[in-house]
């Protein structure tokens, strides 16, 4: 399941972590220091669970208590979740809060989740080309994110995210412009 446009996901409940509801999560943000700022967040239903519409459960306002880093994730405990079994009932729901509540960025920044589903346009020539539409962003490659863009072929190709490459982005055109060097977008365009 895709978590719907309006809302914007913060972290995935993995599994109860300690013995009174608290609760180990994936983080999904990039801010997670601003959970110390939230006490308002929602639970979305896990992949593959339908919505249940009789009680109205999803999505489920949920105040947070306490939070604290941990191995890479989160533990979350939120009021009313004081078990281990409250919290198993939990496992794989998204941790969100409204699009209009994330954090405001500056203007030549834009967020990762935006960024997907946008047309990757190399204006580093005399004539724009569009190299294909992004996918996904790999954080975890190097310091620098790399674009996952769906070339025309429907070959991936990995495009670094560097800022000296950027040169617009129009998130209501869904467009992004990069200059990129000579033959990058074929070095791995056969793979």
């Amino acid at each position: 399941m895709a978590v719907p446009a309006q809302w914007v996901s913060l972290a995935r409940i993995r599994r109860p972590q300690g013995r009174k509801g608290e609760i180990l999560a994936e983080i999904l943000t990039d801010f997670p220091e601003r959970f110390a700022q939230r006490r308002r967040l929602w639970l979305l239903p896990p992949e593959g669970m339908e919505q249940d519409t009789e009680q109205g459960a999803a999505p489920r306002e949920v105040e947070l208590v306490a939070h604290w880093l941990h191995k890479g994730g989160i533990v979350l405990h939120f009021a009313k979740v004081s078990s281990i079994s409250d919290a198993e009932a939990l496992a794989g729901m998204i941790v969100a809060i409204p699009r209009a509540e994330r954090a405001s960025l500056a203007d030549d920044e834009a967020y990762i989740g935006d960024l997907i589903g946008c047309a990757l346009v190399d204006v580093a020539g005399g004539t724009p080309v569009r190299v294909g539409e992004i996918e996904d962003v790999d954080r975890t490659a190097g310091p620098v994110a790399l674009l996952v863009v769906r070339g025309g072929a429907g070959g991936e190709i990995l495009i670094p995210f560097a800022r000296s490459y950027l040169r617009k982005i129009d998130l209501e055109a869904g467009r992004v412009e990069m200059a990129l060097p000579e033959g990058l977008v074929d070095l791995n365009a056969g793979e």
